[in-house]
């Protein structure tokens, strides 16, 4: 008899949906203060999800989602950053 595993879900800052974890990106606030795109969700510190969508992550930037969830100033690097692996897994 197969074992089903629960599948983790995980919500998008932007477009509030509920989603799983893989189809989703994590950006993290490390303990310095820093943010960085979080490609393993494995690193520590405040995450929040967006989805692997383009018109997700323009509502995240144009609302500044990501700097109310992480409370600190994101950079602009770091949206591009999000939009060069949309782009780069759409290719793929």
């Amino acid at each position: 008899m197969p074992i089903n595993r629960k599948v983790p879900i995980r919500k998008c800052i932007a477009t509030g949906e509920m989603l799983p974890k893989k189809e989703m990106i994590r950006v993290v606030r490390t303990k310095e203060g820093e943010v960085e795109v979080d490609l393993t969700g494995k690193k520590s510190g405040r995450g929040a999800y967006v989805s692997k969508s383009e018109a997700a992550i323009q509502t995240a930037k144009e609302r500044n989602v990501f700097e109310r969830q992480l409370e600190v100033r994101v950079p602009d690097q770091i949206y591009d950053d999000l939009l060069a692996i949309v782009r780069k897994e759409l290719k793929a």
